[in-house]
């Protein structure tokens, strides 16, 4: 004779007590699906979290233990597919990927170290000109300054460029 039949009413777990006894076995689970320590326990607690919400209706389940597993299994999946879709697009944008950085030849270094040696707005300047091959006039737009300020910063720059270098400003070597 079942207790309702004996008139007896049982009143349903109270959710602190089936979360802590169900937690670490459900960790276990998403665990074992994810295959991170990290995301087993997001997706645990996502799931008892959505438990927690509907617990008046869950609770009165015969296993409310297998809802959340279930809930986990579920979770599992979709970050998995949502791994995957990541990975795929990133394996398409490293595919389509140009270089990132423009090629600077190994004797260049010297230069370029002497450029970031420079005060800001002449090292701008001056990559921006040379390195770039921009006009003066987008020198100018690009560090917000009119075109006669961006030219007073390449003068000063290239000054103190073949100072560094141990050139004459009009050397080309």
């Amino acid at each position: 004779m079942q207790a309702a039949d004996r008139g007896i009413v049982t009143l349903p777990e109270r959710f602190e007590s089936f979360y802590q006894r169900e937690f670490r076995s459900v960790v276990g689970l998403a665990y074992a699906l994810s295959g991170s320590r990290w995301a087993a326990e997001d997706l645990a607690q996502e799931a008892f979290i959505a438990a927690h919400r509907k617990w008046d209706r869950i609770g009165e389940y015969e296993s409310p233990g297998a809802w959340v597993r279930r809930v986990v299994a579920n979770m599992a999946v979709s970050l998995y597919r949502k791994r995957a879709s990541e990975a795929r697009a990133m394996a398409r944008i490293a595919m389509h990927r140009q270089e990132a950085l423009p090629a600077l030849d190994a004797e260049d270094n010297e230069f370029w170290a002497a450029v970031r040696a420079l005060p800001k707005r002449q090292a701008q300047a001056i990559a921006l000109h040379y390195l770039e091959d921009r006009p003066v006039a987008e020198v100018a737009d690009i560090l917000d300054c009119s075109p006669a300020t961006a030219k007073v910063h390449l003068h000063k720059g290239r000054i103190r460029l073949a100072e560094r270098l141990r050139m004459s400003p009009g050397d080309g070597s």
